[in-house]
Parts: structure tokens; sequence; C-alpha cells
């Protein structure tokens, strides 16, 4: 038995059958008149004071430092900076920031394409997909197989080089993390390169964006520090980037109950039981952009982030009515939970002698 994934598995088995399909509509209803809904313009507004701020800082330390090894503490700030800027580029793409859904998409637009270098258009598609089917294999592109693999029939396809990384993924996961912000823009390059001939002048217009924003920043940075400086320079801010990206959203998901293909299950079921959230109150709102409150933020997508902890109240107690399992751990547990979970979907790769007729008995 799985320890990461039986119980909740178990649990959306049991969600399945019972006589309730949903009572998302009257959680709703309750959210709503809580006034939980509103726009928080004060607080977006002071957020995003405080990055332009933090980022103003940065870039004044990183021209007074010069050539200096210090400069490093600036990647690092500056890859944490940068993450927070995806946090909010993430939050206007759900319409959490203005009324405007066009505003909202403006800004979002800005941050991700020519702040943080990332392509909006191809983290929206996905994120959407995401949002739809969470952990749905063969819906969820984030439980698809890449390097990490999500599930044992993934794992078993696995050659080569690719198959050694999957024997030991758990362990592997937060190193491989170091490259995920080298990932994040290769593919939102290649992404563009290879979209659909239907949206062209879009897909140009990010490209060149997109473009713009990295060849500026790799000119200044190797403009102004020595060459092997400015390697490390850029090496410490993806590499901090990537895995504060990669911790905050890692959490959410991964070990929880997975849905298998063809599945189906009411919206208040598939979002909570896939979901998890982590305890830690607002700094860990903070540090996380809001993931921490995973559960609300998939039931109200459009939920500003410091409304998030009020509708946790009405959730859990609509979930405890319901009998529906509410998920909630410490930063520390999920982690641990992540690496299991994934050290064990690695096990299809490690073991030699596993096959189709094995599998079937293995009840037995």
């Amino acid at each position: 038995m799985s320890l990461a994934t039986a119980p909740t598995t178990a649990a959306a088995e049991r969600v399945a059958d019972a006589p309730f399909t949903s009572s998302y509509s009257t959680l709703s209803r309750a959210v709503r008149e809580a006034g939980l809904l509103r726009r928080a313009y004060g607080y977006y507004l002071a957020n995003g004071v405080g990055l332009a701020l933090a980022l103003g800082g940065l870039v004044t330390a990183f021209v007074l430092l010069g050539d200096s090894w210090f400069q490093l503490l600036v990647a690092a700030g500056l890859g944490v900076v940068l993450t927070q800027l995806a946090f909010l580029a993430h939050e206007a793409a759900h319409r959490q920031i203005f009324a405007s859904g066009p505003v909202n998409d403006r800004v979002g637009r800005l941050l991700a394409n020519a702040v943080v270098g990332i392509s909006y258009s191809w983290w929206m598609n996905k994120h959407t997909r995401h949002h739809a089917n969470p952990n749905h294999v063969g819906k969820d592109p984030d439980v698809a197989n890449d390097v990490i693999v999500f599930t044992e029939e993934g794992a078993r396809e696995h050659r080569g080089l690719l198959a050694v990384i999957t024997r030991y993924q758990g362990w592997l996961f937060f190193p491989l993390l170091t490259l995920e912000g080298l990932n994040l823009h290769v593919t939102s390059v290649r992404s563009q390169l290879t979209g659909a001939p239907d949206d062209r002048g879009a897909r140009v217009r990010e490209l060149v964006t997109i473009g713009l924003r990295l060849a500026l920043y790799l000119a200044v940075v190797f403009w102004w520090l020595p060459l092997g400086l400015a390697f490390a320079f850029l090496g410490v801010q993806l590499a901090v980037f990537g895995v504060y990206m990669g911790a905050s959203f890692a959490p959410n998901h991964k070990g929880m109950a997975m849905i298998p293909a063809g599945s189906k299950l009411d919206f208040l079921s598939k979002q909570v039981l896939t979901s998890r959230n982590i305890r830690g109150g607002w700094p860990m709102s903070v540090a996380m952009g809001g993931l921490n409150l995973q559960i609300e933020h998939h039931l109200f997508p459009s939920m500003p982030r410091p409304h998030l902890a009020r509708a946790r109240v009405i959730v859990r107690e609509h979930c405890a009515a319901l009998g529906l399992p509410y998920t909630e751990t410490s930063l520390v547990r999920s982690y641990a939970i992540v690496v299991g979970y994934l050290n064990e979907v690695g096990l299809a790769a490690r073991d030699p002698f596993d096959c189709p007729m094995r599998r079937s008995l293995r009840g037995y």
C-alpha cells in the first residue's frame, strides 16, 4: 500500500460511489455572501510596490558591487524576487487582481513575458488544463510523462538515462529543480516557435518580448561582470528561481489522489481530493504566493490571495459536513510525501521482474 497515495485514492473511490454529485453551489454561495470574491486592490498595490522596490534594490546592489563574489547574493535575491513576480503573474492570469479580464491579461503578460521571461500564453494553456482536471491521467499536463513521472505506467516507459533518473527520482527531485529555471525559459521560446499557425501574430509578439528581455538581461550581466562571475551569477539566479518555483508548486498535488484515465468525479470532490494545503498562516501565504491554500485556490481560482484564509474555514466545515477528506499538513511533511511518492512510482522502473501478469495478480 502506498504511504502517500492509498488513503486519498481510496477516498476518491468512496466519493465516486457517494449519493451526492456535488454541493459546490451551496459552498460557492456561502463564499460569495461572505464577500470573499471581491477584489483586494490595496493588498496587490502594496505587494506590487514592495516587489518593485526589492527589484530596484537588487539592481542598485548589482551596479555598486561590480566585480565581487557578493554578486551571487544578488543573484539569489533576484531568483526570489522573480519567483514572487511569477506568483503575481499567476494571480493576474486567474483574474484575482483586477475586475477587468483584459487588464488582468495585460498585467500578466507584462510580468511573465517582459519581466520574468516566461511565455504567458504557453503557461496559461497548460495551467488552465491542469485546473480543469488536476491529477487526472491523460488530461492534466502536470502529470504527463517528462523527466519526472507520476504513474507506474509512465515509469516503465522510460529507457536509458531517463530510466536511471526515474529509479531514484524522489531523491533527485530537488536537485533536478535547479535546472527548472533554465527549462522554463527554453520551453517558453520553443512553445512560441512551434505554436498553432492561427495565432502567429500573437506568438511573434510574445517571442519578440521574451527574446528582448533575455537578450538585455544577458547583455547587462556579461558586460558588467567578468566572464566567470557572469556565468556563476546566471547559474545561481536560475537555480534559485527553479528550486523556489518547484518547491512552491510541488506540495500542492504530488502524492495526492491520482484520477485514472476515463474516470469522472464531481467538481468539488475532484478539486478537494487532489489538492493539499500547507500550514503556516500568512507568512506561508507570502512565501508561497497563496499556493499554500491550494484547495481553496482550486475551488475558487479568481479569489484574491488575502481572502483564501477566511475561505479555508468555510471550506473545511463544508467538507467535514459531507465527509469529504480535507488534506492539510506542514511544508516539511509535504516534501517528505512528495519524495516518498516519487520514489514509490520509480520502483516500477527498478523492478526487472515486473510483468503484466504479475501486476494483475498483485492483489491476491
